[in-house]
């Protein structure tokens, strides 16, 4: 009676294994895109913060100079140096391409645009206006 319980093998039969890379799998499928999701959501930040800074910059030069500066000057990751005369740097390693799109007395458009944010061809756009109305036209997030 002893032998017949000591000979007894343990471990996990196949069926076993294949429910729990089965359950695995659909929990994969659930997390994966939610995930990449946010990954992109939390890459758009570096949009969203330096057209705030180019708006508020603006708005200084405005105060001096009685118009708005640079349109249609651009920068980007590679002519970081563009904004320089509003005191604005684009870092070596930013994502997005920045345009000042208007800028006159009144009238101010700061866009900033990004074809790179995931693996998808949908461009990721952000605008700026004088009136600080930060907007997305184009969301690479949800595209």
């Amino acid at each position: 009676m002893f032998t017949k319980f000591h000979n007894r093998q343990k471990g996990f039969t196949l069926i076993e294994l294949m429910i729990v890379v089965v359950i695995i799998g659909i929990l994969a499928a659930l997390a994966i895109p939610r995930f990449m999701t946010a990954t992109t959501k939390s890459k758009q930040s570096e949009a969203k913060q330096l057209l705030k800074q180019i708006y508020t910059m603006q708005r200084t030069y405005r105060q001096q100079n009685n118009t708005y500066w640079g349109q249609g000057t651009t920068a980007n990751a590679g002519a970081g140096n563009a904004f320089q005369t509003i005191g604005i740097e684009v870092m070596p390693t930013a994502l997005y391409s920045y345009t000042i799109t208007t800028a006159n007395a009144t009238q101010l458009l700061v866009t900033a645009t990004c074809s790179i944010l995931d693996d998808d061809a949908t461009v990721d756009t952000w605008t700026i206006n004088e009136a600080g109305q930060l907007v997305c036209t184009s969301d690479d997030a949800t595209g």
